[in-house]
């Protein structure tokens, strides 16, 4: 037995159509995948120019510098930061799927 519905597109021509809910549904992602975010870009950047700065200041005698623990302290912030973005984003968005 099929059903048979008014769509609100056939109730000014008055024909009657079956309609299907499969073709009602959206589908909608939440967000992006973060590899097509320009977040990732700058996030990949900036821990590359910190690893690449540990590496290249040294440490004087004195204690001023730019040891590679700080620069891997400074990477784990930065992946922090990334982290809660990601998540602020996610949690920003609608899902649209019925």
């Amino acid at each position: 037995m099929s059903t048979s519905t008014t769509d609100h597109n056939d109730a000014i021509t008055g024909s009657r159509a079956v309609v299907s809910r499969d073709g009602d549904r959206r589908v909608a992602r939440e967000t992006k995948p973060s590899f097509k975010t320009t977040e990732l870009i700058v996030y990949v950047l900036s821990v590359l120019g910190v690893l690449i700065a540990s590496l290249v200041v040294d440490v004087n005698e004195d204690g001023q510098g730019f040891s590679a623990y700080q620069g891997w302290f400074l990477v784990t912030l930065l992946t922090i930061g990334y982290l809660i973005s990601r998540g602020l984003a996610k949690s920003g968005s609608r899902d649209e799927t019925r």
